[in-house]
């Protein structure tokens, strides 16, 4: 409910070449400090439970006896620009397409069987209980379907569209895109390709994609890496290839991925919940 950590950057006075070749070292230059030490020395649990005492008087802890810690910008989410064009968030990338994801399914008409995933872990690698390489999603398809028939039949009739946030056109560094495939903001959601299968989409599922941006009367972009840049990835062709699920990868366009204060346009959200509104509805 409020901030209790702050990673100090150290002033420009003390390090004059900060803007020239300075790397953050994630062992010794990113360590948080969330309070002033005591001389009394005590371990992290009983800090914690002195917190929560403070906070919450009603509840008796006897002790704590394990946590888990993740920092992140605590600062409100703000509309931006002289015409309101932008959001600038933390974690953009990508609670935009949970949240769109879910919204469009809640109203959509509820004619088709349709599932939303929200997987968690997808930035460390997937490979985890709760993480798109576990067995959760085809463990829920199992028992839906109860029968290995079932299920293929399923899956065969099935398709997925992987929602994660791409790269749009960066003001101050176009050269890093390819002159071909330049996603600019608020110009609708983008198609990723990759021929090295880092996204998961091929010609039929991106046809599929355009058809129902074309029914929602939404704008459609394309992205592909430069080919002299590694390309990331998404749970996109990890869940097609643990569930054989055709699949397309899309995002809508944003600035700064991965950093503290992340932008995207304030009109793709809505461009990607009509599509994904479609979507539900379709027959593919």
């Amino acid at each position: 409910h409020r901030p209790i950590a702050v990673i100090p950057s150290l002033a420009i006075h003390l390090d004059r070449t900060a803007n020239e070749e300075r790397k953050v070292n994630a062992q010794t230059d990113a360590v948080p400090v969330l309070m002033l030490a005591e001389e009394e020395e005590r371990s992290f649990q009983q800090i914690l439970q002195q917190q929560l005492l403070q906070e919450y008087g009603d509840i008796d802890i006897e002790k704590i006896l394990d946590y888990e810690l993740s920092y992140y910008d605590c600062q409100s989410p703000v509309i931006s620009g002289f015409n309101d064009e932008f959001i600038s968030s933390a974690r953009l990338d990508n609670l935009v397409s949970c949240y769109v994801g879910l919204r469009a399914l809640l109203e959509s008409d509820g004619l088709k069987p349709s599932m939303l995933v929200c997987f968690d872990h997808e930035e460390v690698g997937s490979a985890s209980f709760s993480g798109a390489q576990g067995p959760f999603l085809q463990s829920v398809l199992q028992r839906l379907t109860n029968t290995p028939e079932k299920l293929t039949r399923l899956v065969i009739r099935s398709m997925m569209v992987s929602c994660d946030n791409a790269h749009g056109i960066h003001p101050n560094y176009a050269q890093k895109h390819d002159d071909n495939h330049r996603p600019l903001l608020n110009r609708g959601p983008v198609i990723k390709v990759n021929a090295n299968q880092r996204y998961a989409t091929n010609s039929e599922t991106g046809a599929i994609f355009r058809q129902l941006c074309d029914e929602a009367d939404v704008p459609v972009q394309d992205f592909v890496m430069r080919s002299d840049m590694a390309c990331g990835s998404t749970i996109g062709p990890i869940t097609a290839s643990e569930i054989g699920v055709r699949t397309v990868d899309v995002g809508i366009p944003q600035w700064g991925m991965h950093s503290i204060r992340e932008t995207c346009g304030s009109r793709d959200p809505h461009y990607l919940y009509q599509v994904l509104k479609g979507f539900y509805a379709s027959d593919l």
